[in-house]
């Protein structure tokens, strides 16, 4: 690519090209799903904190679809034609504002979830139209420099064009909150489809596996910031409340750093890059798979966030209620990590359901110690032990397993 970044043709990259890794434009263009991801978890905290669990799950399950599938959109197009011309950073600039908007409409849309009137998503998709003007711009230009994978690229444009236009009638067509609800679960899978459609049907673009692996694998760890930034505030709020260090404190941080930690060791394990080279259809469901991946470990840190106002005296929930919500979201990450994982490889490992059950297990615990008494830090360090269990099956046992399954996979 040239130093200059002068306009040059967007012809597709080389799949095949070797030590491929992420730019600092897509590093940039992350940081943008920070304030995002935040926004989504600090919201969720609150209506968890009312009790208002419903509308919470609610909220939270179509605010991280929304953020995630505008970070899936640009990624795969990026890892596909990024030229790193001036036009695509120019693009990315906007795709970050829209980010931006995105963000800023998450509070008046969990707010009129909690009213219960209607949906008030419109700056939302203010911040879709935003990015989605420079998405489109850049698959037509792909369309016009690729011709050999013209019609891939115009599919895209017709599909993200059609939900586009969908999601701005919902605006203006106020209607009851179910039947918006039924209407948006159509255009997500509407917007689900479009992808898959333009692959299948007219060939692949040329994205990188061992690129989008690191791409996914960065997200993932900026997620995680949501759970180290869960632990600080709980950590400030035994401090707050106790006004000095103590054990409990202590415990806090352990807990939580532990946690985020394991976390990050165990979706580590996943051979993405190599089997999505060899595989590259699998990457569907890998990819749409992460959205539950995304969406857990910032409900893990949205639950850190609830326990924080519990032990400052602030929620309208118990100890109990909150080591809930930090403990059935990480519930959820561990069971999408072992379905991406066999999806991944196409094989089911015996193995896994031990360490599956011995996470579980340590999860169970939590929850009784925090029902028996124990501490939310006593609690929360046990919970850390969910996701250890299953790095500590990996490295004694767990790794020579996946070696197998590569090693056949090779044949």
């Amino acid at each position: 690519m040239s130093m200059s970044h002068r306009l040059t043709r967007m012809t597709g990259r080389d799949p095949n090209e070797r030590h491929r890794a992420a730019t600092p434009l897509e590093l940039l263009f992350d940081l943008t799903f920070v304030v995002a991801f935040s926004q989504a978890g600090t919201q969720t905290a609150h209506l968890l904190e009312l009790g208002d669990t419903v509308n919470a799950i609610i909220a939270f399950a179509f605010a991280t679809f929304a953020v995630s599938w505008a970070w899936i959109n640009y990624s795969w197009l990026a890892s596909a034609y990024d030229n790193d011309d001036i036009f695509f950073r120019i693009a990315t600039l906007i795709e970050m504002l829209g980010v931006l908007i995105l963000a800023l409409g998450l509070p008046p849309f969990f707010h009129s979830i909690q009213e219960g009137e209607h949906v008030d998503n419109g700056v939302m998709v203010a911040g879709y139209v935003v990015m989605r003007v420079a998405t489109i711009a850049l698959w037509l230009r792909a369309a016009k420099h690729d011709p050999a994978r013209r019609k891939t690229c115009l599919a895209y444009v017709v599909n993200i064009s059609i939900a586009q236009v969908g999601w701005v009638a919902l605006i203006f067509l106020n209607l009851s909150l179910p039947v918006t609800f039924f209407f948006t679960t159509l255009l997500s899978l509407f917007e689900l489809a479009g992808p898959y459609f333009a692959e299948r049907r007219f060939g692949r673009t040329p994205w990188h596996p061992h690129h989008i692996a690191e791409r996914y694998g960065l997200l993932v760890i900026i997620t995680l910031g949501e759970v180290i930034l869960g632990t600080i505030l709980a950590i400030s709020a035994v401090v707050e409340v106790l006004h000095e260090w103590t054990l409990e404190a202590a415990l806090v941080a352990l807990g939580g750093t532990t946690l985020a930690f394991a976390m990050w060791w165990v979706y580590f394990m996943l051979p993405s890059g190599p089997v999505l080279a060899r595989h590259p259809r699998r990457g569907f469901v890998w990819g749409y798979g992460h959205m539950f991946l995304f969406g857990s470990i910032v409900g893990v840190g949205a639950g850190l966030h609830v326990a924080a106002n519990v032990i400052s005296h602030e929620a309208h929930v118990g100890a109990e209620f909150a080591l809930l919500t930090v403990a059935v979201p990480l519930l959820i990450f561990e069971v999408a990590l072992f379905t991406i994982y066999s999806l991944l490889v196409r094989e089911f490992d015996p193995f896994h359901v031990w360490l599956f059950l011995g996470a579980v297990a340590m999860l169970a615990l939590s929850v009784l110690a925090v029902w028996a008494g124990a501490s939310i830090g006593i609690s929360l360090l046990i919970a850390a032990c969910s996701p250890i269990v299953i790095v500590v099956g990996y490295e004694t046992v767990g790794h020579r397993h996946q070696a197998a399954v590569l090693e056949r996979d090779a044949v």
